[in-house]
């Protein structure tokens, strides 16, 4: 970009900007247009008079213009005002063409002409006595002129009838009209007038329009002088009137559409225009016509018939100006609901069309149509049907467009929102505010045509509600907040994140980030997840608020500095209670995006100090508690949306944890709120309950983090209190109290305090030992927890019993629907002090194992028996996410913008969150026996009869079929929770398959479930995966197939052929001193490597090490490692989909990263070696023995990954063992089913391009292949006929010289030839590439025997094709005919003219035809003799 003057710069300077820009050639940004004159003639005409004006520009010449005046008339002719633009060239030079277009100060000063006014009349002034010309009133003026289709005022109309009289008194009478008339007989006559003509009946109005008019529409005469000009045009236009009337009508709409068809659209346009907006034209007509009927008047009775004919072609006429003006019809008095009296203020002059606005509304359009019509919206947000006739006192009806239908357009809302008046701007925020609410509801799902939300937030609603946020006025405010709050915040979303708070692992959540994969795709793979949050954080401060909003809305407020807003909101402007409401309900959707909205939020200046101050004092008025008192605002009294939104803030990071504790005084608030029982807080009673849940929830999160643990000691006898309160639930359970369902809820908040305290005193004992040993000086010292564990196993005797009589009631279904969520709670209790309790070195181990062994006998086993528990099992699929896909799919108007967990109207009871669901309580109580269990290893076999379970089985045997739902905010949080129970029934079973004998029979199903929950589990849930890899998926135990005959069953198939069509043969190797191996053996070492196998992957997740161990922290209950309860973003699963592949493809990354160009490795160390050789063996493996498992890969992928086995390293796939297993595996992928999947044009995983791909393949083979056959194989599997061209054309065109080395026997190749051959080659470039590479001897039988039979049935296909085809292609096969017929080499001739078909067995691979068919031998001859004739000439002469 070219640099602009700047002031201080020399006239040097001013000519190197010059001389740059003419070097860039740029055009300039300024372009002068001038004029066009009217005056002087063509263009041509006075320039090549003109002397060149280029050598002398800047001096101004005078001496050619002429001394004498050019004529005045005739005047030249118009220019046309369609003018095209110039032209042009991208080679021109813009310097000349400056110097051409710079046309001098002559060009202005040569044309000056005078206007004609020879003919023009000279009227003198009319002398008066009177020293000033007399003036007027309007109200003088009568007003006879009716208001036409124009809108004009008052003053202009008076104006007008002034005119028409002066007018009138200057015309001649009536008397010298019919001595005039008089004179010409035939006056009245049609054909005898000058400007009229018979009007044909059978023309439209527009037709009879143009052939009455007494004068031309277009032309006017008036550059040819006034009167000699006038004659012209009338002459013209009689003359074109003539023409008209001896045409037909068709004739005249033949000649109309030649002529459109020829004229610019524009100069169409502009002729329309001349003759529609005409309007001084139309009103001489109609004087003169008034005129005319006066002298009418004056004839005998005889002649009026002519009058009536007149009258008709009138009305004609003005009905036909009517409809092309579109004028709308005139209204009286009688169409206004209210008659005007002249009585009025300034109604003595009714000027009705702006009182149309009165009249009745036109009738609704009853036919429906298939075109869409404007979503319309009442004042509630409702959406009004489109043919709803509703009165219009509803005040739904306006003055816009549609006037006749009721309601208000989003437009119109948006329009409204920014109006001036206050009014309009509230209460058009909250009708979209409701619009959002019941959009989000779905209710509009069904009726519309698109998303509400889609289209507001593309319009720019957002920022519409931030700008009205800043707002002065208090109701316009309000209303924002409130639209804003139904924008972001789902209350039922956040009914049910409480309601699952106290389920296992429940605490943590994942952020309400949401997944942009455009986002995602631009960052760099390389960089690790610190670096990656840095680099994003600077590109968002880099974009624009809206560019940020558009992926994420939470992000994009934050950049507009809502909180501050917020902030002022709450502190200066102190709303009333409901908008104190929305804004906490706005600030805890924030909190839960992520740790970093957290951390802006607290460095919000006086944001929390006023939340804490204000809406949770530890002393208000207590007479907000007596019943009927209409609380006017919020300011000074506690409230539990503010205890939330502190907890949700908690749970963004220790640290923020710490500040609220620490520097906002939150310590003080839970001691207060906590220890006075909600009865006696001064509130109604369920706001009471709610604060004091949210108080104990706000604790546990802090002692989540090993923090707030000294308040136990303080509060102790209240939670003793508490605890023994608790079997009391039983009794109101029966009595149903509305109060019940806040009452469990506290309770389980407060059981799941314990959990947190019991977990963090658990290693308070490791974390002393490890500060008064003082090794780790170089690490950084943590200092155990103020609680100890003497001071937390007090608890557990109250909660056992507690547990037992609520599991009294499991039979009574109300019940415990009721006390199920704190059922739950009891059993991960126990669960997590039972663990602790053997970690202590306080505690008699055998002390604790008795205990385990009365717990089994008296409280799990008689459990287990309930019918109820059987019940539970069976409800395990019909409540499953992964059974029922769609019960966690996305709301209908969700945005991907703003996270949600779709749960707005609520989930069905019978689904994994809802209120029947057994997942909570069955995963409670698998935690628990899955402790025991560890603990205790002799009461393993004691809980046997879990596995049994039909329904477990059932829902195990779906849930690993079914693919997964999609990964979103809604499906993660849910599908979290089911990924638990299923990884405790694994770790059952993994721990009954050592001890109970008849476990067997559900092995197979187990592992398919661990391979599937692999792939599956979520970020978070790291601990997990190690778990499922360190003890299930390797386990051989759980692969029954490796002891019960698997591998001899594999060899039997082989040797039958079952589900082939024809033998698998397997490639030999270059190596010829080893032996194939079958399949059977192969799968008999593989079981025995299993161990080797596991050690291999692990070693290979290293990359994982880090959220391991924050997993594990979270996992294991060391609360004291724990940075926060924010899970991480979860964008997709852990492991990849093809993560049995990960070692060979992490290698295949290293060594192409390793490798400097043209470097070759000779030899590969041994463990590369052994890696390989393991991961081959483990997909041979699943292959074999779990083929579903491994469905989900594309067989393009799992091929595209066996090529990097030659890809890494020159002579890997030379070793004896990765040789074989890669043999074995591509006979399993060379199965017909296989190859009838196989896509390779498709986009594949992990692969950028296939091609690219291919052609590292392609110049690995020619560098060390060594005519392997194997390595050969997988060359020629890209070059079935089905795939991309492109791929041929690249052995064939650029990389000929591996033909030399694709030796691979046809008696070896396991892919049919027919995929080669069929359907025949229609590419002319690779045909003759084929023929080519055989004539010239690059391609030959012994050589490559798999592409010698392709290309040669190819060409014969080709040369012998006599389907119509261009005459290029027809031209090309007969050359090819005639040279094949001429070769030399008869071989090759042989084979190209008698191929017939293909034959297997054939040494060849084809047979021939012992003779050509008729057909062919005479369409040979017939190309051949054609050929001889043509060449005859030439030989003779």
């Amino acid at each position: 970009m070219l640099s602009r003057p700047k002031p201080g710069e020399s006239e040097a300077d001013l000519l190197h900007f010059q001389s740059q820009f003419l070097a860039a050639r740029a055009s300039p940004a300024v372009k002068i247009m001038k004029k066009a004159d009217k005056r002087r003639g063509e263009e041509g005409s006075t320039d090549t008079e003109r002397p060149p004006l280029q050598d002398s520009k800047d001096v101004v010449m005078l001496d050619d213009f002429p001394d004498i005046l050019p004529a005045l008339t005739p005047a030249p002719p118009k220019k046309s005002k369609i003018k095209s633009a110039c032209v042009h060239f991208e080679d021109e030079d813009p310097e000349e063409r400056l110097e051409r277009h710079d046309q001098h100060i002559t060009a202005v000063f040569s044309k000056i002409i005078e206007r004609d006014t020879s003919a023009v009349a000279v009227s003198m002034p009319v002398p008066t006595g009177d020293p000033f010309p007399k003036t007027f009133h309007r109200s003088e003026i009568k007003s006879e002129v009716k208001v036409g289709s124009g809108r004009k005022s008052i003053f202009a109309q008076k104006m007008a009838v002034r005119r028409a009289a002066e007018k009138a008194a200057t015309a001649p009478s009536a008397a010298e009209c019919v001595q005039v008339r008089s004179a010409a007989p035939d006056a009245l006559d049609p054909e005898g007038s000058v400007g009229e003509a018979p009007l044909p009946t059978s023309r439209d109005d527009k037709a009879g329009d143009f052939l009455i008019s007494q004068r031309p529409c277009l032309i006017t005469g008036e550059g040819l002088g006034s009167q000699k000009g006038e004659q012209e045009a009338q002459a013209i236009h009689k003359e074109n009137l003539e023409k008209l009337q001896s045409m037909s009508e068709e004739e005249i709409l033949q000649e109309q559409g030649r002529l459109l068809a020829q004229l610019d659209s524009s100069l169409v346009a502009f002729l329309k225009s001349r003759r529609g907006g005409n309007e001084g034209q139309k009103k001489e007509l109609k004087m003169e016509q008034n005129k005319l009927e006066e002298f009418v008047e004056s004839l005998p009775v005889a002649q009026h018939d002519v009058r009536s004919s007149l009258s008709m072609q009138e009305s004609g006429l003005e009905e036909s100006v009517r409809k092309e003006e579109n004028t709308k019809v005139e209204i009286t008095d009688d169409d206004l609901p209210v008659k005007p009296k002249k009585e009025w203020i300034h109604m003595d002059n009714v000027e009705f069309e702006k009182l149309e606005w009165m009249k009745d509304l036109p009738s609704l359009r009853q036919k429906k149509t298939k075109k869409g019509m404007q979503a319309r919206f009442s004042l509630k947000g409702e959406l009004i049907p489109a043919d709803a006739d509703l009165p219009t006192h509803l005040g739904l009806h306006h003055h816009g467009e549609e006037a006749e239908r009721a309601g208000y357009s989003l437009q119109e809302l948006f329009h409204l929102s920014r109006s001036q008046v206050t009014q309009q701007r509230t209460l058009a925020l909250q009708v979209l505010g409701r619009i959002v609410q019941k959009a989000r509801a779905g209710e509009f799902a069904s009726s519309l045509k698109g998303s509400v939300l889609h289209l507001l937030l593309d319009a720019g609603f957002l920022f519409l509600l931030r700008f009205s946020l800043d707002d002065a006025v208090d109701n316009v405010m309000a209303a924002s907040v409130g639209a804003l709050r139904a924008l972001l915040v789902s209350l039922d979303d956040e009914r049910y994140l409480d309601w699952t708070f106290s389920w296992y692992q429940g605490m943590a959540a994942f952020p309400f980030v949401p997944y942009n994969e455009e986002e995602e795709e631009e960052e760099e793979e390389e960089l690790n997840g610190t670096e990656k949050s840095q680099d994003k954080k600077l590109k968002d401060e880099n974009k624009p608020d809206s560019d940020v909003a558009r992926y994420d809305v939470v992000k994009g407020l934050l950049k507009t500095r809502i909180q501050h807003r917020l902030r002022y909101i709450l502190e200066v402007v102190r709303p009333v209670p409901t908008v104190v409401l929305d804004i906490l309900h706005i600030l805890t959707h924030i909190a839960r995006h992520s740790s970093e909205a957290c951390s802006q939020l607290l460095d919000c200046p006086r944001l929390i100090e006023t939340i804490v101050r204000e809406f949770l004092p530890t002393q208000w008025d207590p007479q907000v508690a007596e019943p009927g008192c209409l609380l006017t605002s919020l300011h000074g009294v506690a409230c539990a949306t503010a205890m939330k939104f502190i907890r949700v803030l908690a749970s963004g990071g220790r640290n923020a944890t710490a500040r609220l504790l620490n520097t906002f005084e939150m310590k003080s608030r839970l001691s207060r709120f906590i220890a006075e029982d909600p009865l006696d807080l001064p509130l109604p009673r369920e706001e009471a309950i709610r604060l004091s849940t949210e108080a104990f929830r706000l604790w546990a999160v802090a002692a989540g983090y090993g923090q707030a643990c000294d308040l136990y000691r303080d509060l102790y006898p209240v939670l003793v209190r508490i605890l023994q309160s608790l079997p009391e639930l039983i009794s109101t359970c029966c009595g149903k109290s509305p109060m019940i369902e806040l009452s469990v809820q506290r309770a389980t908040a407060v059981v799941t305090l314990l959990i947190q305290v019991t977990q963090t005193a658990a290693y308070t004992a490791e974390l002393q030992a490890k500060l008064s040993s003082n090794n780790s000086e170089d690490t950084e010292q943590i200092l155990p927890p103020p609680v100890a564990w003497n001071q937390v196993s007090g608890l557990q005797p109250f909660l056992e019993t507690s547990l037992k009589k609520f599991l009294r009631e499991i039979s009574q279904a109300e019940t415990w629907l009721t006390l199920q969520p704190l059922a739950t709670t009891y059993v991960i209790y126990l669960g997590v002090y039972y663990s602790a309790c053997s970690q202590q070195p306080s505690v008699n181990p055998i002390d604790c194992l008795e205990e385990l062994e009365r717990l089994t006998s008296e409280v799990l086993q008689p459990l287990l028996s309930q019918p109820a528990i059987h019940s539970m099992w069976d409800l395990l699929r019909p409540c499953s996410a992964l059974c029922n896909p769609l019960s966690c799919s996305p709301a209908p108007e969700s945005v991907f913008s703003i996270a949600s967990l779709s749960c707005t109207g609520g989930k069905p009871p019978l689904s994994l969150v809802g209120s029947k669901s057994p997942f909570p309580f069955l995963t409670a109580l698998l935690f628990l026996i899955n402790n025991v269990t560890h603990i205790h290893k002799g009461l393993t076999s004691k809980y046997s009869s879990v596995l049994g379970f039909r329904g477990l089985k059932d829902y195990l045997h779906q849930s690993w079929q079914t693919g997964p739902p999609s990964v979103t905010p809604s499906s993660a949080w849910i599908l979290r929770h089911e990924y638990h129970l299923q990884y405790f029934v694994l770790a059952l079973a993994q721990r009954m398959a050592g001890t109970c004998p008849d476990y067997a029979q559900h092995a197979s199903l187990h592992h398919c479930v661990a391979m599937a929950l692999l792939s599956r589990l979520l970020p978070g849930s790291e601990h997990l995966v190690y778990g499922v890899l360190l003890d299930l998926a390797f386990n051989p135990e759980f692969l029954p197939e490796g002891k019960a005959g698997g591998p001899e069953a594999a060899d039997f198939s082989d040797i039958l052929h079952l589900g082939t069509s024809a033998k698998l043969a397997q490639p030999g190797s270059a190596a010829a001193f080893f032996s194939k191996a079958t399949r059977g053996a192969l799968l008999r070492e593989s079981y025995q490597n299993l161990p080797l196998i596991r050690s291999c992957y692990l070693s290979h997740f290293v990359h994982l090490q880090h959220t391991l161990k924050r997993s594990q922290a979270s996992y294991r209950g060391q609360n004291y490692l724990i940075q926060s309860l924010l899970l991480p973003e979860a964008k997709g699963p852990i492991l990849p989909s093809d993560w049995p592949f990960f070692p060979l493809i992490s290698l295949y990354n290293k060594v192409t990263n390793t490798e400097t160009p043209g470097a070759v490795l000779n030899s590969l160390p041994l463990d590369l070696v052994n890696i390989v050789t393991w991961n081959l063996q483990w997909v041979l493996l699943l292959e074999t023995w779990r083929a579903k498992m491994l469905q989900s890969i594309p067989t393009a992928a799992k091929l595209a990954r066996l090529m990097c086995v030659f890809l890494t390293g020159n002579d890997l796939f030379l070793e004896a063992p990765v040789h074989h297993y890669t043999a074995a595996l591509l006979s399993v992928y060379c199965h017909p089913k296989e190859l009838d999947s196989l896509d390779l044009d498709a986009p594949l995983p992990g692969l950028v391009s296939f091609y690219d791909l291919y052609i590292s393949l392609l110049e690995q083979f020619e560098g060390v292949s060594f005519g392997d056959p194997l390595f050969g194989v997988f060359v020629l599997l890209p070059l079935q006929k089905r795939f991309s061209v492109h791929l041929r054309l690249s052995v064939f065109g650029e990389h000929t010289s591996i033909l030399q080395a694709l030796g691979v026997p046809l008696q070896q190749f396991p892919v049919p030839l027919e995929r080669y051959t069929s359907p025949p080659e229609d590419n002319l470039n690779l045909l003759r590439l084929y023929f080519r590479t055989l004539v010239t001897g690059a391609l030959r039988h012994t050589w490559c025997p798999v592409l010698y039979v392709v290309a040669v049935a190819h060409v014969n296909s080709f040369i012998f094709s006599q389907d119509s085809v261009t005459q290029e292609t027809d031209a090309a096969r007969k050359s090819m005919l005639r040279k094949t017929w001429l070769l030399v080499d008869e071989t090759l001739k042989k084979h190209l003219l008698f191929y017939r078909m293909l034959n297997a067995e054939s040494p060849l691979g084809f047979d021939l035809y012992e003779q050509l068919p008729p057909m062919r031998l005479k369409y040979l001859q017939m190309v051949t003799q054609k050929e001889n004739k043509e060449s005859a000439p030439a030989l003779v002469s």
